[in-house]
């Protein structure tokens, strides 16, 4: 489970920003007023509580900086993102280091963060300032935030969250090894032509998936059907049928209990798709559309939406 952070204001997220410091840096984090920060959003002097670590923490000044968007799908390596950090280092930062009051630079934002563009920006900063600096991505907030819940509650992100939610995470590590594996036709055909068998129409009518959506969008998954059972009965891969199977048990029930929020099934197919999109968006860019065709799979058979 992931907030959608973007959802949060500039203000709510910096002031989430400022509770995660009080945990990790220490009570001491002060949080400055709407205005012209001077290119602080808050800042701790001291001892920090446990941070790299509490058998190693820094002490000395530290500046924190929140950088929020409202953008669902944002990174660190857009070009927007790259203009507002070189503002921040020659406009802000440089002043600071030049009247000694940082020696520490921490920047929080809710962009994705990826193991190639985190040791630039941190490399860029301490070239240019030379202090010691930390980014923290979205993935690394929402881990505090599933660490500490009671940061969480404190800010009332449930007020967030969608009916759809559920734990992707599993859909997504199917998909990959989906992608990677080659099958024998014969065996694909074989197992295609059985279901091709299944009739879907009064699914379709009992669930309110519109024909329009059933002839231009989900026929178009059928061809991959045969290979997702035939991947999904091989022995060697009872770990991801496993994961499958905990997937659609977790959707069904979402479906069930939250099926009056959305008017017709197609509603339901494109919740969910944006939903895993949003929060594998750096391993399943490539690959978005198996996610499609993985869901199309599990209404067709009848894992998921009502058969009768």
């Amino acid at each position: 489970m992931k907030y959608p952070l973007y959802d949060l204001s500039d203000k709510e997220f910096e002031l989430l920003v400022v509770s995660i410091c009080e945990d990790i840096l220490g009570a001491g984090t002060i949080n400055f007023s709407e205005g012209k920060d001077g290119g602080r959003d808050a800042k701790f002097t001291g001892k920090a509580n446990k941070y790299p670590s509490e058998s190693q923490p820094w002490e000395g000044k530290f500046i924190i900086q929140a950088k929020h968007t409202g953008k669902s799908i944002a990174s660190c390596s857009d070009n927007d993102f790259r203009t507002i950090l070189r503002k921040e280092v020659t406009e802000k930062l440089i002043p600071l280091k030049n009247d000694k009051k940082v020696d520490y630079y921490l920047l929080f934002t809710n962009r994705s963060l990826s193991g190639v563009e985190d040791p630039k920006i941190e490399d860029y900063i301490d070239e240019n300032i030379g202090v010691k600096n930390v980014v923290f991505g979205n993935d690394r907030i929402q881990k505090w935030l599933r660490d500490n819940p009671r940061i969480a509650k404190k800010h009332k992100l449930d007020r967030l969250l969608l009916p759809l939610q559920f734990y992707e995470d599993d859909l997504r590590d199917i998909i990959i090894a989906f992608s990677k594996v080659d099958m024998q036709v014969s065996k694909i055909r074989e197992i295609r032509d059985e279901i091709s068998r299944i009739d879907v129409e009064q699914k379709n009518e009992i669930n309110k998936l519109s024909k329009d959506y059933f002839d231009l969008v989900l026929k178009k998954s059928y061809s991959e059907f045969g290979k997702i059972r035939a991947f999904l009965e091989d022995p060697k891969n009872y770990r991801y049928k496993e994961y499958y199977e905990n997937t659609v048990a977790d959707l069904n029930e979402k479906i069930v209990i939250y099926r009056g929020d959305y008017v017709t099934f197609d509603e339901i197919f494109s919740y969910i798709y944006d939903y895993i999109l949003l929060n594998s968006i750096q391993k399943l860019k490539d690959k978005r559309r198996l996610i499609r065709v993985f869901l199309h799979y599990m209404y067709h058979n009848c894992d998921i939406g009502k058969e009768k």
